[in-house]
């Protein structure tokens, strides 16, 4: 995989001079109507690009949806700190070998202090966090939970890049995140667990992880954001995956297989890759807000994968989400 290209069209006019032999022919010529006024040639490349970034966003929320299902098969076969680690072996190998195959040379030293967040926030922090909460919490209780990462993440960026959404979007994503609320507490009577705490903080770190990488891969391409968080933290990996592995029990089966090399590959990896792109050229703010329908969408496979029980409010909590995404994509972020 190579960098990503940018090409600039060059466009030549040729003029012709009129020479005196016709310059009678241009008095029986009928005068020209008004031109109809140009479209600006950076318009339709613009909105291309915004389009693909919508595109690519949308992908990575529907690799991130299937990641709790994932993480709960992937808890059948492998205790939580093996899960965590070997995911991140194995991401960190896929990873290695794109950056090798590609030729990708080191980043820039200023940018690797970024680069450290992006794998404290999204390959460490909110992996391990989320994992040891499904231990004790339902795989539709924690998404709706974390719905909220879309709000944390644009409030982040916000403070971060200085950069100010509008009021409608603030309105919209302050409505998204009130619905999000709203279902949680239904759901759990009101009463928050020791998993909704690891979920809140995976909120904050992971939110973090997000803002830096979408920053970051507006001067590198995502795959490669993805990639050197994944290599900066392969040392750790290891030693974690030796020791893990050693203290927990093993009991390998398909579901078990299957889960964590989903979270390798589709999540860690794909996943991220995709969302980082996205958010380079639509927006942190603007990427951040599709994410409202990400718990949603676990939702479906909460109760497709693992026959979990799908509650009557979700259809109202996803038609107020789906608005919600809808007013924030066309406000000004």
């Amino acid at each position: 995989m190579t960098a990503q290209d940018s090409a600039t069209a060059r466009t030549s006019i040729a003029v012709a001079e009129p020479s005196a032999r016709t310059a009678s022919a241009r008095t029986t010529s009928p005068a020209p109507s008004p031109a109809a006024p140009a479209a600006s040639p950076a318009t339709a490349p613009a909105a291309a690009a915004s389009r693909q970034g919508a595109l690519l966003a949308g992908l990575g929320v529907v690799a991130f949806s299937l990641t709790f299902p994932a993480t709960a098969w992937g808890l059948e076969s492998f205790g939580p700190w093996s899960l965590v680690a070997v995911r991140s072996l194995l991401a960190g190998l896929i990873a290695g070998a794109f950056l090798l195959v590609g030729r990708v040379s080191l980043p820039e030293r200023r940018h690797w202090a970024g680069l450290a967040v992006v794998a404290a926030g999204t390959v460490v922090g909110f992996p391990l966090l989320t994992t040891l909460a499904l231990q004790t919490s339902t795989t539709s209780h924690a998404a709706v939970v974390v719905g909220l990462l879309p709000l944390t993440t644009a409030a982040l960026s916000a403070l971060r890049t200085g950069r100010r959404p509008s009021r409608a979007f603030w309105a919209a994503a302050l409505a998204g995140a009130g619905v999000v609320v709203a279902f949680t507490v239904q759901q759990s009577g009101g009463a928050l667990s020791t998993g909704d705490l690891y979920l809140f903080g995976a909120l904050l770190i992971c939110a973090a992880g997000y803002t830096e990488g979408g920053r970051l891969a507006r001067v590198m391409p995502g795959w490669q954001v993805i990639g050197w968080a994944l290599i900066l933290t392969l040392p750790l990996a290891v030693l974690g995956s030796a020791v893990a592995l050693a203290a927990e029990p093993v009991h390998l089966n398909a579901h078990g297989v299957l889960g964590v090399l989903w979270v390798a590959a589709g999540s860690q990896f794909f996943g991220l890759y995709v969302w980082y792109r996205g958010m380079a050229a639509i927006g942190v703010p603007r990427a951040s807000q599709l994410q409202l329908a990400q718990p949603l969408l676990t939702l479906v496979w909460a109760v497709l994968l693992l026959g979990e029980h799908l509650s009557p409010a979700a259809p109202l909590a996803a038609a107020g989400v789906l608005v919600c995404i809808a007013v924030t994509q066309r406000a000004a972020a």
